[in-house]
């Protein structure tokens, strides 16, 4: 497989890729038969949008068993290529190609395709790269929606969607299926509430009057490369297993604060109280985590813990848990006011917002200084609300802004967070922009 990377512009190669795929491969017989895209998203809580910037994939089968080569359309990256049938990801130096080859192994395992079809593959998009708006997310659907159409084979959306989110742990990030589901669930116009068990997606009208604008602080985060993103995934899961013991409820099989709250019965509200009744807001240590759930080190360690947090000793298990229930009492309010549109319904939604960031912030600690001082600069500046969008420590802001504020909004934003530094004004066309939902996964064939 070889992939292949150019510059980028936004929305340009949705047209161009195939021709761009010629450019890349003068002397290949085969021209590219398909362009596939796959969006980024931005969320207010759980609520995902796609957005209208994608990462674009032009590719060509080659015969069964050959080697297969991923080009990737950015300077900033080196092209790579390898054998089909001897995928390798790397999970210590999670590089971009590596993302691909998740895609492309989900699919390859799902149909247990012994000689898959090999692929040339040019790459490109206008997702900024570690800024929180699932780009590594939207190029293992890409690939995975690529390999896919290479060998053959059909799945549903549902089915893609879930298969991506089960390769992209290969790489060793445990994400929960979110970025998965509305790059391919998405539709042109409206947000997502996704679910799971089973996941299906259902549209939120949002109200009329405000722009959303997404906002790079230029604070690089890559989940794959640190650990504060496994560390979060396995607070919960601990706060999952205590809060189950402390009802009676079979602990060992619990593994998600939501399926507390189905097996007890009871609403969010009264999940945040037994938040409080059971947990305390001290770090639990490993010990005493053992303590509570009647069992030893050795098997916390080979049966709970991760194997790439190990070595973390402490956990926040109570301002976890109460992130988690406060935030999804959070998403169906948002959800309530979209759909009974009341005349203050943006002030409303803004003030969601607000509390959102402020949830991150403090309770989940996801947040950064750059984060923090980009919402303060976009709230004085007229926005209703604003919050960070992906898994935090970095990445991107969304805020929700009236759309007859937003073009002096932007300049003063540019001028007070961008402008002051060379490092964020480089990048400032890219950094600032309103946007629109968008639909999700594509597969454009050449005629």
């Amino acid at each position: 497989m070889h992939l292949k990377t150019l510059r980028t512009h936004r929305l340009l190669w949705l047209c161009c890729a195939p021709n761009g795929y010629r450019t890349r491969y003068p002397d290949c017989s085969r021209t590219c038969t398909d362009s596939s895209c796959a969006t980024g998203k931005y969320q207010f809580f759980i609520l995902l949008i796609c957005l209208d910037i994608i990462p674009i994939t032009g590719s060509s089968s080659v015969s069964p068993g050959e080697g297969s080569e991923m080009f990737c359309n950015r300077l900033l990256h080196r092209d790579f290529s390898t054998s089909v049938n001897n995928i390798q990801i790397n999970k210590t130096k999670p590089q971009w190609h590596n993302y691909f080859l998740c895609g492309l192994k989900g699919i390859q395992e799902h149909f247990g395709l012994n000689n898959p079809t090999g692929m040339n593959c040019l790459l490109d998009g206008t997702i900024p790269p570690s800024s929180g708006l699932s780009s590594s997310s939207a190029l293992v659907c890409c690939a995975g929606l690529v390999t896919l159409r290479a060998n053959g084979k059909t799945l549903s959306k549902v089915e893609l969607a879930e298969i991506c989110t089960k390769s992209e742990r290969y790489i060793g990030t445990e994400g929960g299926g979110m970025d998965q589901s509305i790059s391919f669930l998405a539709e042109e116009g409206t947000a997502k509430l996704i679910e799971f068990n089973p996941l299906r997606a259902t549209d939120v009208r949002l109200p009329s009057g405000a722009a959303f604008v997404i906002a790079n602080s230029c604070v690089e985060m890559n989940k794959a490369a640190t650990s504060h993103y496994n560390i979060r995934v396995m607070e919960c899961r601990l706060a999952t297993k205590l809060l189950s013991k402390s009802k009676g409820l079979d602990w060992k099989k619990m593994l998600r604060l939501h399926d507390v709250q189905t097996k007890l019965g009871v609403s969010l509200e009264e999940m945040l109280t037994i938040v409080e009744e059971v947990l305390h807001p001290e770090p639990y240590s490993t010990e005493e985590i053992c303590k509570c759930l009647g069992i030893s080190l050795e098997e916390l360690h080979s049966q709970i813990l991760s194997q790439n947090i190990q070595d973390v000793s402490t956990f926040k298990l109570y301002q976890r848990a109460k992130h988690v229930y406060s935030e999804a009492a959070r998403v169906l309010e948002f959800q309530k006011i979209c759909s009974k549109a009341p005349a203050n319904a943006l002030q409303l939604l803004g003030e969601l917002m607000n509390q959102s960031h402020i949830s991150c912030r403090e309770m989940y600690e996801c947040s950064c200084p750059e984060l923090d001082r980009l919402v303060d600069i976009c709230l004085q500046f007229g926005a209703i609300g604003s919050r960070l969008t992906g898994a935090g420590w970095g990445g991107c802001t969304v805020s929700m802004v009236p759309t007859d504020k937003l073009s002096m909004f932007l300049k003063n934003v540019k001028k007070s967070y961008y402008q002051t530094d060379g490092q964020r004004l480089a990048g400032e066309n890219n950094s600032l922009f309103a946007t629109k939902p968008g639909r999700g996964a594509l597969v454009f064939v050449e005629a």
